[in-house]
């Protein structure tokens, strides 16, 4: 007869989600864009329509910390998710699956 620990059941169900959790804070969890005062901020429509013109289908757009961030398609069909400075629309970071592929010089 085979026994079975309850704790070691439920730490087994739950380590999956777990893992899975963890990835999108590997990605954004330092993001800072030193932004300043909201006041100073470009609205997030004119962050809208310069994505847009990049040929990204938007998913998302949000205030993450003091960033811009948004959840978009590329033309190749791949999910990235990329924050850009407020004040400038001036793009400082890419993802990809949990993985950097663009970082802006100085960023």
């Amino acid at each position: 007869m085979i026994r079975s620990h309850p704790g070691r059941t439920i730490a087994l169900l739950f380590a999956p989600l777990a893992i899975f959790a963890a990835v999108p804070a590997q990605a954004d969890g330092n993001v800072q864009c030193k932004s300043g005062p909201k006041e100073n901020w470009k609205p997030i429509d004119k962050l809208k329509k310069q994505v847009w013109l990049e040929g990204w289908e938007i998913i998302k757009t949000q205030v993450e910390g003091d960033c811009y961030e948004v959840y978009a398609r590329n033309g190749e069909g791949q999910v990235l998710e990329a924050f850009f400075h407020p004040v400038t629309l001036k793009k400082l970071v890419v993802f990809r699956r949990g993985q950097e592929i663009f970082r802006a010089k100085g960023f």
